[in-house]
């Protein structure tokens, strides 16, 4: 436990670095999302078309996986839209709420940290949670906001949402890299050596910007906050070990990286789509905040646990 704690120590220590700088406003606002959008579109994408080119789609997909996690999180989905709806808020607050409670940091902090800390064979899995996370529930957060504002989806939703995924660079470095893969093309050492020395800003600068962005965000509505964060960093993850052991039988080390990956604090674009429809980007934020500040101790507790480190 303590060897896993210090592990994952330096990824932390660089996300309350951005959160200081943040703070002081040495790094202001303006830079932490010029900041972002370099890794989004450039160091990230470069990390995961190097790991896409050197996997076949095969050692991807895994259904059984698939299908545990998908059960585990869209089980968890509706329990949060479900609880929401008993409090009584409007449909479109359920589904944020649904969202923010089971859809973890993947791209800014699984990608860097879990394949670090779990080895090169994590990288399929941790991929696979990834895929799943953007093509189906970014994809169902959109499709049923859109619904619960205008009563129907319209062609120009999905049309939207289709392009949306097409334009994801995220997305775009991940079919890019398996089609290189597919169609056995050498890759140039100048090639690789440019994605290696691209991919590796992806890290430091992602976990600088994650801090950083916290930086500007408050801690309101607590009460909901503290049970989504509960319901990501506790519940999520159990449900998932409920999945992938009991139910499904996913191998025992694909088994460990769902869990961990499940145990990672709340995605940071939950809010850009929040503050985007202008459904309770405040508990959102405050939700990040929470979820993310708490992972210190818990990420690494459930990383060990499902590991058996």
């Amino acid at each position: 436990m303590l060897a896993i704690f210090l592990k994952t120590l330096p990824f932390f220590a660089l996300i309350a670095l951005g959160y200081g700088a943040g703070r002081l406003r040495i790094f202001p606002p303006e830079a932490t999302a010029w900041l972002t959008k370099f890794v989004f579109y450039f160091a990230l994408s470069a990390m995961l078309f190097k790991l896409t080119v050197t996997l076949s789609f095969a050692q991807l997909w895994d259904p059984v996986f698939a299908a545990a996690y998908l059960a585990a999180t869209a089980g968890l989905y509706a329990l949060q839209f479900a609880l929401s709806r008993l409090r009584g808020v409007s449909l479109a607050e359920a589904t944020i709420e649904a969202q923010t409670g089971c859809i973890g940091n993947t791209g800014f902090l699984g990608i860097p940290m879990l394949a670090v800390l779990l080895g090169p064979a994590s990288n399929g899995p941790i991929l696979m949670v990834l895929t799943i996370d953007m093509i189906i529930f970014s994809s169902l957060v959109t499709l049923l906001i859109t619904a619960a504002r205008s009563g129907r989806l319209g062609l120009s939703s999905i049309r939207s949402l289709a392009l949306g995924l097409v334009q994801n660079p995220m997305i775009v470095s991940m079919v890019a890299g398996f089609a290189w893969s597919a169609a056995a093309l050498p890759v140039p050492g100048p090639m690789m050596e440019t994605l290696t020395l691209l991919g590796s800003a992806a890290t430091p600068c992602a976990l600088f910007a994650i801090g950083a962005s916290l930086a500007g965000r408050s801690a309101e509505r607590l009460a909901v906050a503290g049970w989504l964060s509960f319901s990501k960093l506790i519940l999520h993850p159990a449900m998932a070990a409920l999945m992938a052991f009991a139910v499904f039988p996913v191998d025992r080390q694909a088994a460990g990286v769902m869990i961990a990956a499940a145990a990672l604090p709340v995605a940071g674009n939950i809010y850009i789509l929040a503050q985007h429809y202008r459904v309770a980007p405040q508990r959102v934020s405050a939700a990040i905040l929470l979820s993310t500040a708490f992972s210190i101790v818990t990420v690494p507790l459930v990383i060990a646990w499902a590991t058996g480190a």
